[in-house]
């Protein structure tokens, strides 16, 4: 049986663009080895960062650079033996990180960002889900008054061009927020665009059951196994090839190893990540997701417990586990909250796909008839994955797309 399209990931970007190529007719087989959001889109702090607009960079203040070398922060780790390999794509990322290159890539983001809980809240309540979207905002935490001065200068210049909302909270304010909050910090932030949900992974999967629903199929396969066919693409799975006219690769980290066999070559790299979850100690509640700005760590209540998750690890993307970063963070995290045991035994890990100038590939590949990216999204994955997958099929659809796709073509650092 041969379908309208292939979509190889089932992360939150690659169910999203499937439901919206089913909205516009086409018939859609939805691939991926493991079950629906059980990679990537796992493992993230349930925020759809509608204020995200400007990306993250890389560091250049040169002081801060060899203590991230030198791993003495906690919001980074290194693996220097992942070096030889990461370098290029490092000294990528830092050469696009300038001021002027953030400037355009978060101009080019705007879009995107801005379109992202519309299409969210549309798929959950098709999803029948939207009592899970929570409208909390969530708090950026300082330690030190010249920090929060130094963002707050910063996030008022994003207000200016972007139109991006946030509240000074002092001290008294914080607590009336977040009771429970212990420890001594000079006060915060509260972002209130975003909103969140308590189980990221859980929303993929009732999006996933609704694209099966209105008929779409989900089968497990290995994205490695695409090759042409006569009607177009195919992969093969234990009972023959399933094929389709068109191809979406939308594996996140995983894009490269579909497109390298083909000739393609992107300058993708990963920060892998962490997080665990722990039990609250007593009636302590946390009502939202608070960032520890200084200390890069985010906690945030999920369905599961209080999730800690980390900052980015800069590692080959299937070396084994170093969770260092949350060994280190633990400490930290107990003496801003009164967490209790752990919840797991082992904590999840999970890659960030990231492209130099920090914007996903969205469109055709070129000299590939029929195939398309939809991966790269840096640290708004779960974010953005809506808003993009409307965005490629509106361009499959041969549809006037809601904004120029220009800016993230795959063919931008040839």
């Amino acid at each position: 049986m041969t379908s309208d399209v292939l979509v190889l990931g089932a992360g939150m970007v690659g169910i999203s663009a499937a439901l919206h190529l089913q909205k516009r007719g086409r018939s859609v087989v939805l691939v991926d080895r493991r079950g629906a959001a059980e990679e990537t889109s796992h493992g993230n702090a349930g925020i759809i960062q509608r204020e995200g607009i400007v990306p993250y960079g890389f560091p250049r203040d040169l002081n801060k650079l060899w203590r991230y070398a030198l791993n003495m922060l906690p919001e980074a780790h290194l693996h220097w033996s992942a070096l030889p390999r990461q370098a290029p794509w490092l000294f990528r990322y830092w050469r696009m990180s300038t001021p002027q290159r953030i400037a355009a890539a978060a101009r080019s983001a705007r879009p995107l960002v801005e379109r992202c809980i519309t299409e969210h809240r549309a798929l959950m309540e098709d999803a029948g889900v939207a009592s899970m979207l929570r409208e909390t905002g969530y708090l950026k935490l300082f330690r030190t008054e010249a920090r929060m001065a130094e963002v707050t200068r910063e996030q008022e210049g994003v207000r200016r061009e972007f139109g991006i909302n946030f509240e000074e909270l002092d001290v008294a304010a914080v607590r009336k927020r977040e009771p429970h909050i212990t420890g001594s910090f000079a006060g915060g932030l509260l972002m209130a665009d975003p909103v969140s949900v308590t189980d990221p992974s859980a929303l993929g999967k009732a999006y996933a059951d609704l694209f099966v629903r209105r008929g779409g199929r989900f089968i497990t396969a290995d994205a490695r196994t695409l090759e042409t066919s006569a009607d177009g693409w195919q992969v093969r799975t234990v009972d023959g090839p399933v094929g389709a006219r068109e191809a979406v690769i939308a594996l996140g980290p995983w894009s490269d190893d579909v497109l390298r066999p083909l000739g393609i070559h992107v300058p993708l790299g990963v920060k892998r990540g962490y997080h665990v979850h722990f039990h609250s100690r007593g009636n302590a509640v946390l009502n939202g997701p608070v960032l520890d700005y200084e200390n890069g760590f985010v906690l945030a209540p999920m369905t599961l417990g209080i999730r800690l998750t980390t900052g980015a690890e800069f590692a080959r993307r299937d070396a084994p586990r170093t969770p260092v970063q949350l060994s280190r963070l633990e400490p930290v995290a107990r003496a801003l909250f009164p967490l209790g045991d752990r919840v797991e035994s082992k904590p999840w890990m999970g890659a960030r796909p990231c492209l130099p100038d920090m914007l996903p590939m969205i469109g055709p590949v070129p000299g590939r008839r029929g195939l398309w990216a939809d991966f790269g999204h840096h640290h708004l994955g779960f974010t953005l994955g809506p808003a993009t997958g409307r965005l490629l099929a509106e361009m499959i659809a041969g549809e006037p797309t809601y904004t120029d796709p220009w800016p993230y073509r795959v063919d931008r650092f040839a």
